[in-house]
C-alpha cells in the first residue's frame, strides 16, 4: 500500500516543477468551484443534479468533498493518489453522466478529468508532502519520525 501511495522514484526537479505548477493551477481552479458550492450549499442543493440516484444534497456534498477538500490535498501533494481519486470520479460523472459525454456542454469537466488522470499516473513529484513523507520513511535518517506501522 505504501508503494502505491508514496512513490520511491521521483521525476527530475525540472519535471517536478512542471507537476507542481499543474497541481497549483488545476487544484486552485477546482478549489474555487468547490469553495463556491461550499459557501452557498443550500442554494446549490435545491437545483443540483442527482446523477447517481442518491439525492441532490448528498451528491452536492460528495462534489464539495472532491472539489474543495481533495483539492487542498492535491495542491499540497498530500496523499496525492488517494486525493485525486474522488476528483477523477466527480469529473467523470460530470462529463459522462451529467453532460452525456458532450464536449460542447462538458468540456471543462473533460479537461479536468484528462488532467487529473494524467497527473494521477505521474504522481506529485518531489515538491510535495508525499515526497517529504517518503523521504522520512525510507531513508532511515529519522526512524523515530516514521513508525514502521504507519508507513
Amino acid at each position: 500500500m505504501k508503494k502505491l501511495l508514496f512513490a520511491r522514484h521521483y521525476p527530475s526537479p525540472c519535471f517536478s516543477g512542471f507537476l507542481l505548477s499543474m497541481r497549483l493551477l488545476f487544484g486552485i481552479l477546482l478549489l474555487m468551484h468547490g469553495f463556491d458550492k461550499l459557501t452557498d450549499f443550500s442554494a446549490y442543493a435545491a437545483n443540483f443534479p442527482n446523477p447517481l440516484g442518491i439525492g441532490s444534497e448528498l451528491s452536492l456534498a460528495l462534489v464539495v468533498f472532491a472539489e474543495f477538500f481533495c483539492s487542498l490535498a492535491f495542491i499540497a501533494g498530500f496523499l496525492f493518489r488517494l486525493a485525486v481519486l474522488p476528483m477523477i470520479f466527480s469529473m467523470g460523472v460530470a462529463f459522462f453522466v451529467t453532460h452525456d459525454s458532450s464536449l460542447a456542454q462538458g468540456e471543462l469537466a473533460f479537461i479536468y478529468l484528462a488532467v487529473f488522470v494524467m497527473l494521477a499516473t505521474t504522481g506529485p513529484g518531489i515538491y510535495s508532502a508525499d515526497h517529504l513523507i517518503s523521504k522520512l520513511c525510507w531513508t532511515g535518517k529519522d526512524a523515530v519520525a516514521c513508525n514502521t506501522e504507519c508507513c
